[in-house]
């Protein structure tokens, strides 16, 4: 039996030595999906073959991106994940999110669009409700305030044009970007969606309040209401 036990631990060690020099090679492009979640859950369960619960977790989430998005709970109701590999995921994406959110906080956001873009992306492209948040920026659009509003069931939030102008008046804010996401994963604005920012857009203008933009985020890509003419 302790033959049968090293042999095992032996071909696992030698497949996860595989998947480290991968790692080395490529800076983890050569890495399959399943790979990479696999490589971080042996991490932090080092005596299990975490292939089968890494194909599982992504089949559960329908992606990386969508594992990476689901709140801890979720994660931990798949059979054999426990804190700490629910931690390992969700470091992961607190480290990406805090980069990311570095390159949009330290620059002008309008002349960093692209940047703000892979922000919200990796941030509520996949998730499974639909939050609203509110982007606040001073007169120079460097970002003073990322307001999250509130989460609403799988197809809605609400937003309220006087919470809105409020919360810009209290900040001092010159500029305001909206955004929200679609869990559908198609990022088309509905006609209430274009009415709220409409709406907005008024409001801002008569206290001097400037709406650059409504962006929607989806798992298929995004929406921008100005981009669109719709503002």
């Amino acid at each position: 039996m302790a033959d049968q036990d090293d042999k095992i631990a032996h071909d696992g060690a030698g497949h996860r030595a595989r998947l480290r020099q991968k790692l080395a090679d490529s800076s983890g492009e050569a890495l399959h999906d399943h790979e990479l979640i696999e490589y971080l859950l042996a991490l932090a369960i080092p005596r299990r073959d975490t292939k089968p619960l890494a194909k599982a977790l992504l089949r559960e989430f329908g992606g990386i991106g969508g594992l990476m998005t689901a709140d801890w709970t979720a994660i931990a109701r798949v059979p054999g994940m426990g804190d700490t590999s629910v931690a390992a995921i969700k470091i992961v994406q607190a480290t990406a999110l805090r980069m990311l959110r570095n390159d949009v906080a330290t620059r002008p956001v309008l002349a960093s669009w692209q940047a703000l873009l892979d922000y919200l992306r990796a941030d509520m492209a996949y998730l499974s409700v639909e939050r609203v948040r509110v982007l606040h920026l001073n007169s120079r659009n460097m970002l003073i305030r990322d307001d999250h509003m509130g989460d609403g069931s799988i197809d809605q939030a609400a937003i309220y044009v006087r919470e809105v102008i409020k919360r810009a008046m209290d900040l001092g804010s010159a500029a305001l970007i909206l955004v929200h996401n679609h869990p559908s994963g198609d990022p088309s604005p509905s006609r209430q969606d274009i009415d709220i920012t409409r709406q907005i857009v008024e409001a801002g203008k008569r206290l001097g309040i400037a709406v650059h933009d409504h962006i929607i985020m989806a798992a298929s890509g995004h929406t921008s209401l100005r981009a669109q003419g719709l503002l």
